[in-house]
């Protein structure tokens, strides 16, 4: 994928999945941690819950990423979040999401972590920091480690 084009100085990045509560909340995490300052981090859900799933928690927490340090909620998701950015990645929220034109969207077909341990997490997991650390290459930010 080429780099992708930002409105401003600093790229804006939604994730959004159903509950907010695993994949949406770890790809917010690895960009947040990968990205520093060099990009602006959100995430939200199209049905949020009241609590990240903990296995997910457990799952980061073996990558040294504490979420609850983060301050990792589930938010529900916002018109005005979606708007501010400039890319906006969905993970299994199909049509549920507002279009703004401008902004870039990009489906991240994940497994669903929900219901999940930690065992079956891991690979979830790396997959998004893999494909974070792709995201930070096509937004021209280079990543922290």
């Amino acid at each position: 994928m080429p780099e992708l084009t930002i409105a401003g100085d600093t790229p804006e990045v939604l994730f959004v999945c159903i509950h907010n509560a695993g994949r949406s909340q770890m790809a917010a995490a690895f960009l947040q941690v990968h990205g520093g300052d060099g990009v602006v981090v959100r995430s939200a859900g199209t049905q949020p819950v009241d609590q990240v799933n903990p296995a997910v928690v457990d799952a980061m927490a073996e990558r040294r990423i504490d979420l609850h340090e983060l301050k990792a909620t589930p938010k529900g998701l916002e018109d005005a979040a979606v708007e501010a950015s400039d890319v906006v990645i969905t993970m299994g929220c199909g049509d549920e999401c507002p279009f703004y034109p401008g902004t870039t969207y990009l489906d991240w077909p994940l497994e669903d972590p929900a219901g999940q341990g930690v065992h079956a997490i891991r690979p979830i997991r790396d997959e998004i920091e893999r494909k974070v650390l792709d995201l930070l290459g096509d937004l021209g930010v280079e990543p922290i480690f």
